[in-house]
């Protein structure tokens, strides 16, 4: 991996975690129905130019039905969840529930596409549950009847991403530049029906429309694009690295900006869940190293 390539990862690491941070502080004044109508819109909208200026055709209706499948599962429906739970959770809590996708999608895999699981796999599953177990059972404001939902929203956010991930196992073959793009469009969609039902809960200020805006062309669209570009750069399997990076800035976000405390609990369940990640993905420093090496030569 070059150096432009390695500041690419760390940015877009720190840009996905600063989402979490951004929802936090907008979540409790939109809600998580406007608050996703926004963001989505912000990084349709952000895609929409990137795509005029590289002459680039979405063609929404010939391929409608993948765009809204996908749109549902991996944009609105994970988005609105985490938006939710981003009321009551902490920016480092949401950051490692949803570091917990590559497991359940490896679960996921096994009863839908009856992949194989390998011991490593089960073990990680295993590591994976305790992570989330220890991150929300030994932090006494979190065992509460009140916050049992936003614990479990998170959580279905990333089985979300999992069911999203294995859909796209046997999905339309679509350049990912256009996925991205028509699932953003999709999602507009699927979230007007909820604005009636789930209104903003009051006028929002500055800071709150500031972190709308970045939580959607920032976090949302420029990160998406940052996110192609390591993957045809460096390939997929080096750019899935960043889902560790993910929940290390959502700590540091929480901490330096909103002044969360990290407890021995999140820095505990944190370990667990990427070591689980780890070794249900097959990723490894030394593995990522010598496929890094072979590149290069």
């Amino acid at each position: 991996m070059t150096l432009p390539s390695f500041l690419r990862l760390i940015c877009l690491a720190a840009i996905w975690g600063g989402s979490f941070l951004f929802m936090r502080i907008a979540a409790p004044t939109f809600g998580p129905a406007y608050l996703i109508e926004f963001r989505v819109s912000f990084a349709a909208l952000a895609l929409l130019v990137t795509a005029l200026y590289l002459k680039r055709s979405l063609h929404f209706r010939a391929h409608a039905r993948h765009y809204l499948i996908l749109g549902l599962l991996n944009t609105a429906l994970p988005f609105v969840l985490f938006a939710y739970a981003a009321q009551t959770l902490t920016v480092s809590t949401l950051a490692i529930l949803n570091a917990t996708a590559a497991i359940w999608g490896a679960l996921i895999a096994f009863f839908w596409h009856r992949t194989p699981l390998s011991v490593k796999s089960l073990i990680g599953m295993v590591l994976g549950i305790c992570g989330v177990i220890i991150l929300v059972g030994w932090d006494q404001t979190l065992v509460s009847e009140a916050l049992i939902w936003p614990v479990l929203a998170g959580v279905l956010a990333a089985v979300s991403y999992g069911v999203a991930s294995n859909y796209a196992k046997n999905a339309p073959q679509i350049a990912a530049f256009d996925n991205a793009h028509g699932s953003m469009w999709a999602a507009v969609v699927w979230l007007v029906p909820l604005l009636p039902f789930i209104p903003m809960r009051a006028v929002p200020d500055s800071t709150e429309i500031s972190a709308v805006i970045a939580l959607g062309v920032i976090c949302t669209g420029i990160a998406y694009l940052l996110y192609f570009r390591l993957i045809s750069d460096v390939g997929a399997a080096s750019a899935l690295s960043v889902t560790f990076l993910i929940p290390l800035f959502g700590i540091v976000w929480g901490y330096q900006v909103l002044d969360e405390q990290v407890g021995i609990n999140t820095l505990g369940g944190m370990i667990l869940v990427l070591a689980g990640t780890m070794l249900v993905t097959g990723f490894s420093p030394a593995t990522w190293q010598t496929k890094r090496a072979a590149r290069a030569r």
